[in-house]
């Protein structure tokens, strides 16, 4: 099945954590407290997604990590590149050509790359920004989640 690695898995989170306030630098530390993720995790994602232009360390005592864009210009496929170890393809000929030693005869090549451009235009089509969720909050009764939620004469019915 076609599946990502543990570690991009781990750098959408830690992206889509980051862009809920993308202007606050955050150390490793916060992240990985608030994530529940190793330390040592996060600062190999932080460093691969810094390596790929995603995100600016800052040092100092208030030092930390920062999107380096808005996070509505960081897409999915921008977090798959910065941590998958191979180029995107779903299949070897459809990461890059001259990897199959079938390739030159292969029936199914020009299938495969049509089914990996969609698959790479749907990944470059979702932000983190899209992906980051809205911030919940302890009482569903609070007036913060009351108007998170709207006037319940909004909401969709039936017919």
């Amino acid at each position: 099945m076609l599946r990502i690695s543990k570690l991009t898995d781990y750098g959408t989170l830690i992206a889509t954590h980051m862009a809920a306030t993308p202007t606050q630098v955050v150390s490793t530390t916060e992240l990985a407290d608030a994530l529940g993720l190793g330390l040592a995790t996060v600062s190999k994602v932080l460093k691969a997604l810094g390596r790929h232009g995603l995100v600016v360390s800052q040092r100092g005592t208030r030092g930390g990590y920062l999107l380096s864009r808005p996070p509505e210009r960081i897409s999915i496929a921008d977090i798959v590149d910065a941590l998958e170890e191979q180029p995107f393809g779903l299949t070897e000929c459809s990461a890059g050509s001259g990897t199959c030693t079938l390739e030159t005869g292969c029936r199914i090549r020009d299938g495969w790359l049509r089914i990996n451009t969609v698959v790479r235009e749907a990944l470059q089509g979702v932000s983190i920004a899209e992906m980051t969720p809205p911030p919940r909050f302890a009482d569903a009764s609070s007036p913060a989640a009351q108007r998170m939620r709207g006037p319940s004469r909004l909401a969709r019915h039936p017919g």
